[in-house]
């Protein structure tokens, strides 16, 4: 298997993995994933080169930090300080989850380096409960910790189906835009006027498409739908993660290579400005 470029070579995207998933709450296995992520990447099934023709395999384009596997206790400010380093090189930012627990810290890194964040949050669920099972941390949790926070002044989520009452009240606590699945077509119409940090969680794909994850829940996006949102962004992305692929949940390696050719169009997008 080929290398990232070394950190801290002359780059534009930086990267990292957290392999963490101390925060799940169902199944555990999503630490596995930054490591299947870039196997998968460089797999011979396919090529290095994005649907705009990018060529991802030129020397010179990442600068790779490698994978984190910080304790349970040491995760935010491991993650947020390796997240830091990158950004302090004047690189954007792809990191690999990991759980989505994962977001803040990096979110929370993004934000000391550009003012006014948008983030633009892909997945089933809208992770906004206040404490979900006696944890605040939980991966159910990170953008009730973002926005309360103050680290973006816009959140608009993308393929959410399964929001409850507290959740909902959440969203609107904060001013979250939460685009259901009845109208997820909406995001096509929104426009983002400052810097843009995107989170794709694998579940926001239908289980049909990527069944390698812990919370399978149907109706989802397909691949090309998600892409087609990805590669209609109008936007700076200056940061974003891919979190809750479970290589122990993935049947013949489909989720992974769904997550790196996700990985990919994300990096085309942010190679854009």
């Amino acid at each position: 298997m080929q290398n990232f470029s070394p950190f801290p070579a002359p780059a534009h995207i930086g990267l990292l993995g957290v392999a963490f998933d101390e925060n799940s709450s169902y199944k555990r296995g999503a630490a596995l994933a930054p490591q299947k992520i870039r196997a998968a990447f460089f797999c011979d099934s396919s090529n290095l080169w994005t649907e705009n023709e990018t060529d991802l395999g030129a020397p010179g384009l990442f600068a790779d930090a490698g994978d984190i596997a910080p304790s349970q206790a040491e995760m935010p400010l491991e993650t947020e300080r390796a997240a830091c380093r990158l950004y302090q090189s004047g690189l954007k930012v792809l990191a690999l989850g990991g759980d989505h627990s994962v977001t803040f810290p990096l979110v929370r890194a993004a934000a000391q380096f550009h003012r006014g964040l948008t983030v633009l949050h892909f997945d089933a669920h809208p992770d906004l409960y206040d404490n979900f099972e006696n944890n605040p941390h939980s991966h159910a949790s990170p953008f009730a910790r973002i926005m309360e926070s103050g680290l973006a002044k816009r959140l608009v989520q993308v393929g959410i189906r399964t929001i409850n009452g507290h959740q909902r009240q959440q969203a609107q606590r904060f001013g979250v835009e939460v685009l259901t699945m009845q109208d997820w077509r909406r995001v096509f119409d929104l426009h983002f006027d400052s810097p843009l940090y995107l989170t794709f969680d694998m579940d926001c794909l239908d289980p049909a498409f990527a069944p390698g994850i812990s919370h399978r829940e149907p109706g989802g996006l397909s691949t090309r739908e998600a892409l087609s949102v990805i590669q209609a962004l109008k936007a700076d992305i200056v940061g974003a993660d891919l979190v809750e692929f479970n290589p122990m949940q993935d049947a013949s390696g489909i989720t992974e290579m769904v997550a790196a050719k996700v990985f990919k169009e994300i990096v085309a997008k942010m190679l854009e400005k």
